[in-house]
């Protein structure tokens, strides 16, 4: 079989999948087998494929088929521009997720050497973000997944972002007080329990403690806004991404925590999608 006749057949299997790309997931899971870049898929879309390589595409497109993500497939997501091990430990990086990245580049000086605090790091990607934009700066990294934070560390490592600190534990508790954090960022669970969603593409293949935070689905983002206060310091940032019909919520939640400059942003679809605050300064 040729390489264009392979991607046909690949992409009529995957077409029956909810939610794939059938083209592109195709082309990438062939390009992983021949150790290729799509280039090649164009130039030579008659080339033959050995059988063993062909034997193992198919396998790799029946996984799919069956509803496996294909980052876990891969091993890899690309974000913000670096290429992340992933795993079923980890949440997959969303393009969303940039948002965050964003926003937080916006405060952060170029030359700052600020304290950033990633919470929740999972496979790394907003801290390896920061880390690569923002060289000067060190960042603390936490996660309560052991094994997420062993994929985060390896990215880490791969990417040789030594000024990124990977801690166990869950949301503040890994930071010193002796030690305030200039500015944090969370991309926390946020999806209530019982959530259709949860059925939908490739979430069932994710963790659920990444992803389901109780009833309201505001649990942990309640948990870190409470904690702000206590571990930013004076002046100090904080940036949540939460869901798109969470806003309203998430700013209430801060503003009883006793945070200033609340303010919300919108996604490229007009959604609400994250949020910042400040912990209030000093009282000269």
């Amino acid at each position: 079989m040729i390489v264009r006749e392979a991607l046909h057949h690949a992409e009529q299997r995957l077409a029956q999948l909810p939610h794939a790309e059938p083209a592109l997931e195709a082309s990438l899971l062939l390009c992983e087998v021949l150790e290729r870049s799509r280039t090649y898929l164009i130039a030579w879309p008659d080339r033959d494929l050995e059988p063993v390589r062909l034997a193992a595409f198919e396998a790799l497109v029946e996984r799919r088929r069956r509803g496996e993500p294909i980052a876990h497939i891969l091993g890899r997501r690309e974000f913000w521009s670096l290429s992340l091990e992933v795993t079923d430990a980890t949440l997959i990086p969303r393009p969303d997720t940039e948002l965050l990245v964003e926003h937080a580049l916006a405060l952060i000086p170029k030359d700052a050497s600020w304290l950033l605090a990633d919470l929740g790091t999972g496979s790394g990607a907003v801290a390896a973000a920061l880390a690569v934009e923002r060289p000067r700066c060190r960042i603390i990294a936490s996660d309560v997944s052991t094994a997420a934070l062993e994929v985060a560390s390896r990215n880490f490592r791969r990417l040789r972002l030594d000024r990124v600190d990977p801690r166990f534990g869950p949301w503040w508790e890994p930071f010193d007080r002796e030690d305030p954090i200039d500015l944090a960022v969370s991309n926390p669970p946020y999806v209530a329990e019982g959530d259709p969603h949860l059925a939908l593409g490739d979430l069932p293949h994710e963790p659920r403690e990444a992803l389901a935070a109780g009833p309201d689905g505001l649990d942990d983002l309640r948990r870190i806004a409470a904690g702000a206060g206590r571990w930013l310091r004076p002046g100090g940032w904080l940036l949540l991404e939460h869901g798109l019909d969470q806003g309203s919520a998430v700013r209430s939640l801060l503003n009883d925590a006793g945070m200033d400059e609340i303010e919300t942003y919108r996604d490229l679809s007009g959604h609400e999608r994250a949020t910042r605050s400040r912990a209030p300064k000093r009282q000269i």
